[in-house]
C-alpha cells in the first residue's frame, strides 16, 4: 500500500467514526452473518453503497463483497439472489413489485441523477410525440421514468413515442451522439459528459424540476430473505448506507476521493460535481412512501402496472429500520 492510498482510507475511516452513534451500534447485538453482498452498477449516483464499504465493517460485517452487475439491471441481481442488498432507482422497484419479486424496501435515499437530453427537435415532455427515445432495454428504468413523465403530461407511452432499444445506458449516450435517436435519458455523470461536449439539451433535470425533484430516485432495499431472516444486519446495514449517504452530503470532496481512489469514478472533478449537485441528506426530510405511490399512480394509469399502489406498498415495504434509525440519528 503506498502512502498516498494508505492516506485516502485514513482519512476514510475517520471520516467513518465521526458519523458512528456512540454505544448504539456496540450495545445492539452482532449481525446473524458476517458477510453481505451488494451490487457494483455504472453511475455514481448511489455512491453511499460503495463507500459504506468502511462503514460496514465498522458495523461487523468482516467481508463486504461488490458483486458486478448484470443484464444491465442492478434490480436483477437481487432477484436472482445474487446480492443481498443494494440501491436502486425507484423505477426498476415498482414494477419488481408489481411482478411479486419477494423483496423489501427500507428507505429513501436522494432524489436527482436523472436527466432527459433531448435535441433541437426536442424542447419539453410533449415534443417526444413521434420521436425516438434510446433506452437500454423494455422495462427497464430509463423506459420506466420517461413513460412516467409521458404519463404525467397525459401521453401514452405504448404508442405516442418510438422506442430504440440500445442495450446498455452507455450505447443509449452513445446513439444519441451519433444522431440516431432524439432522446435519452442520462444518469450521472452522463448529464455533466453531455453538458461538457454541448452535445443536446437538457428537458427535464430530476434534480431541480418539479415534481421529479420532490421524489426519491434511489431508494435502499434488500431481499425479504435477507431482511427477514437477519433483522440485525439488515439495520446495520442500512444504518451504514445512511452514514454514507450523510458523508456524501457533508463531505462530497471526501467522497469523491475515495470513490476515485477505489475506482468507482477516477475523474475527481466529475465526481465531486455529481456528490455536491444531489441532495444526498433527503433520506431525513422525506417520505419514501409518497415516491413509490406517486410512481405506481404514472404506471397503473397508463396500463403499465396491474396492481394498484396500495398492494404494492403493502407488500413491498418495511419502514421499521428507518424510523428507528431515524431516532437514533437524530433526523
Amino acid at each position: 500500500m503506498n502512502r498516498r492510498r494508505f492516506l485516502q482510507q485514513s482519512s476514510a475511516v475517520c471520516a467513518s467514526s465521526l458519523f458512528l452513534a456512540p454505544g448504539i451500534s456496540r450495545a445492539e447485538p452482532p449481525p446473524e452473518v458476517d458477510r453481505i453482498r451488494l451490487v457494483r452498477a455504472p453511475g455514481i449516483c448511489i455512491a453511499p453503497q460503495y463507500i459504506a464499504e468502511d462503514f460496514l465493517k465498522l458495523e461487523g460485517f468482516q467481508h463486504v463483497e461488490y458483486v458486478e452487475i448484470q443484464r444491465n439491471n442492478t434490480a436483477s441481481m437481487l432477484v436472482s439472489d445474487g446480492a443481498d442488498f443494494s440501491l436502486e432507482t425507484v423505477y426498476n422497484i415498482v414494477p419488481l413489485l408489481d411482478a411479486g419479486h419477494d423483496l423489501k424496501v427500507l428507505a429513501g435515499i436522494h432524489a436527482g441523477c436523472y436527466a432527459l437530453i433531448g435535441n433541437d427537435r426536442v424542447e419539453h415532455i410533449r415534443d417526444l410525440a413521434g420521436k425516438r427515445i434510446a433506452i437500454s432495454v423494455i422495462g427497464g428504468p430509463e423506459h420506466t421514468f420517461i413513460s412516467s413523465m409521458l404519463a404525467y403530461v397525459g401521453m401514452k407511452p405504448q404508442s405516442q413515442v418510438r422506442w430504440v432499444v440500445s442495450g446498455s445506458v452507455a450505447d443509449s449516450m452513445r446513439m444519441f451522439m451519433a444522431g440516431d435517436a432524439d432522446a435519452f435519458l442520462a444518469t450521472a455523470p452522463q448529464p455533466q459528459e453531455t453538458d461538457l461536449k454541448k452535445a443536446g439539451r437538457v428537458i427535464v433535470d430530476s434534480t431541480h424540476d418539479r415534481p421529479w425533484s420532490q421524489y426519491f430516485c434511489c431508494m435502499a432495499m434488500a431481499t425479504a430473505k435477507f431482511s427477514h431472516r437477519n433483522p440485525v444486519a439488515t439495520k446495520r446495514a442500512l444504518r451504514a448506507i445512511l452514514k454514507a449517504s450523510d458523508l456524501c452530503d457533508r463531505d462530497p470532496a471526501l467522497a469523491a476521493g475515495i470513490l476515485a481512489d477505489r475506482g468507482y469514478e477516477p475523474r475527481r472533478a466529475i465526481g465531486l460535481e455529481v456528490l455536491g449537485s444531489l441532495p444526498y441528506d433527503r433520506w431525513r426530510q422525506a417520505n419514501p412512501e409518497d415516491t413509490l405511490r406517486f410512481y405506481a399512480l404514472r404506471l397503473h394509469e397508463v396500463g403499465m402496472l396491474r396492481n394498484k399502489p396500495e398492494k404494492l406498498i403493502q407488500a413491498g415495504v418495511d419502514w421499521r429500520y428507518l424510523n428507528e434509525l431515524k431516532r437514533e440519528l437524530k433526523a
